[in-house]
């Protein structure tokens, strides 16, 4: 763990010191989550799924939702009925 002293500017923006950057692996673009506490601040990097990820987990998502619907003895050319029914409601 590296501590060092930072200033921040006039418009309240700070610079990450390249050290810090290249031990957490941050570049240009990077997502952080910004915490305060009563005189702190915690930056958290935040990773953002791919496309590819978010599209594998929205299928294992259906997959799961297909299981459900075949336990209860429905299938997928109900829905619409369903839907229609809850909307009447």
């Amino acid at each position: 763990m590296h501590v060092e002293m930072i200033k921040m500017s006039s418009r309240g923006q700070i610079v990450i010191p390249q050290d810090i950057r290249a031990e957490i692996c941050a570049s240009e673009g990077t997502m952080f989550a910004v915490v305060s506490g009563k005189d702190s601040i915690v930056l958290k990097k935040v990773e953002i799924p791919s496309k590819e990820d978010l599209i594998c987990e929205l299928k294992e998502i259906a997959k799961e939702g297909k299981k459900r619907l075949e336990a209860k003895g429905i299938k997928e050319t109900d829905i619409s009925d369903i839907v229609e029914k809850s909307r009447k409601k």
